[in-house]
């Protein structure tokens, strides 16, 4: 299984409630459209802040940590290719750009392990 991660901030002047609402209205829809048939999973897991230890709450460095989860490294790197054309990569960015601070979005792939506790 590949899991790949995004970290990824709201568009300076946007609320949190009009963020989520874009992105689980609008984005996950692109998203959803060009990982099927791809990814086994996709996951926004939208972060809550607390209060930090000097009693604090503040606005977080992220808004929301996506999760898309591959069966392997092939079908990894086939959708890789399909969101690479130029037309769907078009789209993707536009509507990024709709709703992230570009400037912070990060990828990963992770490595898991897990305890049994």
């Amino acid at each position: 299984m590949i899991k790949v991660i995004m970290l990824m901030k709201r568009r300076p002047g946007m609320t949190i409630s009009e963020f989520r609402d874009y992105y689980e209205n609008n984005h996950r829809v692109i998203g959803e459209k060009y990982l099927n048939g791809f990814a086994v999973k996709y996951i926004r897991r939208f972060i809550n802040p607390l209060i930090d230890r000097s009693g604090n709450l503040t606005d977080p460095e992220y808004d929301v940590l996506m999760e898309v989860w591959y069966p392997d490294e092939e079908t990894f790197k086939a959708c890789g290719e399909k969101l690479s054309e130029p037309e769907i990569a078009k789209e993707i960015r536009e509507d990024e750009e709709k709703v992230f601070d570009t400037r912070f979005m990060r990828s990963y792939t992770v490595d898991e392990f897990e305890s049994e506790l």
